[in-house]
């Protein structure tokens, strides 16, 4: 299947999309006001330590204190004393580690650390980080406190795993220890020399800043999207790579030049008029991201919600009916539903725990269809997946690493009309809270000294319902309470289901 990079730089952000064949797989977002943090180095100050909860609160600059756990902490920052061992690990990612102590132990009240960003700052939280840090390289990953040797479990062949590892032993390394990308497939020493060299002069100088600097201090911030896309995503699976930006594709020749040569050829200049991703249908594929609901190809659709504690995926059968007998029309709608269900996984970046409900499938063999099916279009997935067995009820609980915000968290607001809760009191609820306050207003403001005129400023929805559809209760309300009742409507009212009543 080819596979496209797509860059459109804008005044304000730049937005990388890839394509594999014409549908949207990935877009990466950067605006020029919020860069990314995740990378990024520095020398922080411990705010708080909390044994209960074991972990620290470090304050590195940012607007909240980042958040550190026991078991991404250090003390040293020279290579651990781990045996040097061979490892398989994800794209990019350094293994999991236990904490070697309690935190109130290892950390102090005004202690300074060094630190890299692991997450970025979701919702109410602030940036978790790490003080293990991992440099990447375009073949390498440089972790200066491990000794291992790691491969990328998308290399899949042992003989090639074996070919790497021994390539890179090959080399005088530095201390510390490193991973081989999925890029270094079918490299060799030369490749992962250069690497070696630019990470490690990288490491030396964040050190040195780490003794100079006074905290909270930037040591080392991570390059800008464009670079990034070079550095980890052009591969020679991609067929070109298309920007719209004379400055911007320049940047990109030389980052290109320097890290993949040999691909320089496939990155191409758009000079039309139509906007790019106007022409390469990504506008349309980024606006269907946004939706609950996405339609599949037979007429079956899936519904994606989001909660505070997971992401919900329901897979409906929709328009489609089936030529057969209905277990099969069934396993025909769960098994289409993966190929989209995985592709906005990944193009809404949706991490933390997903529930996935197939439609109920009767034949064991059926829902270990559907599994496999689940789990070969995950393993494309950059991110660190885990996928539970699928249940008798058709459901599948996974997880996904969360780095950053959601497509939608990033390109939306909650609703000012709904206030986020997707639905909003009728007209009809609004009218009898507004008669109910009426009762209550006179009530606690005693007896009245002669008739009085209630007036209620509301929303014009709500106004019209009362003057029309209630207009009789209301003049039984102003003769049992001997009021007269004045309905005003507020054209600039903040809120549909908000009102006020006055008395005069």
């Amino acid at each position: 299947m080819s596979k496209r990079i797509v860059v459109n730089a804008g005044l304000i952000e730049t937005r990388v999309a890839v394509q594999e064949g014409n549908l949207l797989t990935e877009l990466y977002l950067e605006r020029k006001r919020h860069r990314s943090i995740v990378g990024s180095v520095y020398k922080g100050t411990v705010t708080n330590v909390l044994p209960g909860m074991q972990a620290a609160f470090v304050d590195i600059g940012l607007t909240k204190d980042a958040f550190l756990y026991a078991g991404d902490y250090t003390a040293t920052l020279l290579p651990s004393a781990e045996g040097d061992a061979e490892i398989d690990v994800e794209e990019g990612e350094t293994p999991r580690r236990e904490a070697t102590g309690p935190i109130e132990q290892m950390l102090s009240r005004g202690q300074q650390v060094l630190v890299q960003v692991s997450k970025e700052s979701l919702g109410t939280k602030g940036a978790r980080i790490t003080s293990f840090i991992s440099l990447p390289g375009r073949y390498l990953v440089y972790m200066p406190q491990a000794k291992h040797t790691g491969v990328s479990r998308r290399i899949r062949d042992e003989r090639e795993r074996d070919r790497l590892r021994a390539a890179l032993r090959a080399l005088e390394l530095p201390p510390g220890g490193f991973i081989l990308r999925t890029n270094a497939e079918g490299k060799g020493e030369a490749e992962f020399a250069a690497d070696v060299e630019f990470l490690s002069r990288l490491w030396a100088q964040i050190q040195a800043r780490y003794e100079r600097a006074t905290p909270p201090a930037a040591l080392h911030e991570e390059a800008d999207l464009t670079f990034r896309v070079v550095r980890d995503l052009f591969s020679p699976e991609v067929d070109e790579f298309v920007v719209d930006d004379a400055e911007v594709h320049e940047r990109v020749l030389g980052y290109v030049r320097a890290l993949v040569p040999a691909l320089e050829e496939r990155v191409k200049l758009y000079r039309e008029r139509t906007p790019i991703f106007d022409a390469f249908s990504i506008e349309k594929d980024i606006d269907k991201a946004l939706r609950r609901r996405v339609w599949l190809k037979s007429g079956g659709y899936i519904v994606i919600d989001h909660t505070e504690a997971l992401v919900s995926i329901d897979v409906n059968t929709g328009k489609y009916v089936g030529k057969r007998d209905f277990e099969q029309t069934v396993l025909k709608i769960n098994l289409e539903s993966v190929t989209e269900v995985v592709r906005q996984i990944r193009l809404r970046d949706l991490g933390g725990i997903i529930i996935i409900d197939f439609i109920d499938m009767e034949v064991p063999e059926h829902r270990e269809q559907v599994e496999k099916a689940l789990k070969r279009a995950l393993a494309d997935d950059k991110a660190r997946t885990n996928v539970m067995p699928i249940s008798e009820l058709g459901l599948v609980e996974m997880t996904r690493k969360r780095v950053r915000q959601d497509l939608r968290a990033l390109l939306s607001v909650g609703c000012p009309t709904c206030r986020g809760s997707g639905v909003t009191k009728s007209d009809e609820t609004l009218a009898a809270e507004v008669l109910r306050a009426v009762r209550a207003k006179l009530a606690g403001d005693g007896e009245p000294g002669g008739r009085r005129e209630i007036v209620a400023r509301v929303h014009p929805d709500v106004a019209a319902y009362l003057e029309s559809e209630v207009r009789a209760d209301l003049s039984q309300l102003e003769n049992a309470l001997d009021v007269k009742i004045t309905v005003q409507p507020v054209d600039k009212q903040p809120h549909r289901e908000d009102f006020e009543i006055r008395v005069r």
